[in-house]
């Protein structure tokens, strides 16, 4: 008798841990701010060349350096 009674108890506890995890989640759920509709205040200038397109060091603002040719060695 004892094992169905410790067997019930752990039922029931499992059972208020997921009503418990329900409300705080809805709860959550509730707060947050409802999502903006429209189009945003700012957007950021997007440039849709093709030699861009495949450049991710561009998107980055990075510019890759040059190698330095042979004939201009210092002197």
């Amino acid at each position: 008798m004892q094992r169905v009674r410790v067997g019930l108890v752990g039922l029931a506890a499992v059972i208020l841990l997921i009503g418990l995890a329900g409300m705080i989640f809805s709860t959550l759920r509730r707060d947050q701010s409802p999502p903006e509709t429209g189009v945003p205040a700012t957007t950021a200038a997007v440039d849709t060349n093709a030699s861009d397109a495949n450049d991710p060091l561009a998107d980055l603002g990075i510019t890759p350096s040059t190698p330095v040719p042979e004939n201009a060695t210092a002197k």
